[in-house]
């Protein structure tokens, strides 16, 4: 319809959520970069956030369970309808030991979602919508902090440094956008993967810029 804002939704895992790695609390409006994010792109956009816990890519997890993303996203597709812009960024905890997964297979895993978020759902507001991939930052130093026995910095913490160029390749081939968010944003020290406060600015701001290029 005409004049409706153009509906940008946000997919992703804790990173997306807002989670705060001094309390395990949810950041507040004025600190999340989803929520900052509106504030950049104005009443002309209507950013919807779907950040889960704990979310990989196509894996369930074995520990924690129901965090498949691939499983939820054709759901969320038609929650949602119509969605104009799609902002996928995932696969911070499909590096954890327990998955034993390099920085390919990981790009392997994206790239059904970026085939599955590519095509229309069957419905009259299921178009397939323009499709924004986000790589995480690389993970953070995790010797004696509290995940270090979830991450490792030999496994994790070395594919992390190298997902960023492995999504940029599988956005080429599906057409997505891109943006590396380490160039804006690292991870906290204070746990080695999400996100302080005072940086999520820096990161709407440039999200805001890639969706009004897709606008």
């Amino acid at each position: 319809m005409a004049n409706e804002p153009v509906n940008v939704v946000c997919f992703g895992d804790s990173l997306t959520w807002g989670f705060n790695p001094r309390d395990k609390s949810r950041y507040g409006h004025d600190v999340r970069w989803t929520r900052l994010l509106q504030k950049e792109l104005g009443p002309g956009h209507y950013v919807i956030e779907e950040g889960l816990n704990g979310r990989t890519t196509v894996f369930e997890d074995p520990v924690r369970g129901d965090k498949c993303g691939l499983s939820h996203l054709m759901t969320i597709r038609k929650t949602h309808m119509p969605i104009d812009i799609l902002i996928l960024m995932l696969g911070s905890n499909d590096l954890q030991d327990r998955f034993g997964l390099s920085a390919e297979a990981i790009g392997l895993a994206m790239a059904r979602l970026l085939h599955a978020a590519s095509l229309p759902t069957d419905n009259v507001e299921g178009r397939a919508p323009k499709l924004l991939l986000m790589a995480p930052p690389p993970l953070g130093d995790f010797t004696g902090k509290e995940y270090a026995g979830v991450y490792s910095n030999a496994h994790g913490g070395v594919q992390s440094k190298r997902l960023a160029a492995v999504y940029r390749q599988q956005a080429q081939v599906y057409g997505a956008a891109f943006f590396d968010t380490g160039t804006v944003i690292a991870a906290s020290d204070i746990d080695a993967i999400h996100f302080d406060a005072k940086p999520q600015k820096d990161l709407a701001t440039a999200i805001a810029e890639e969706v009004r290029r897709l606008t």
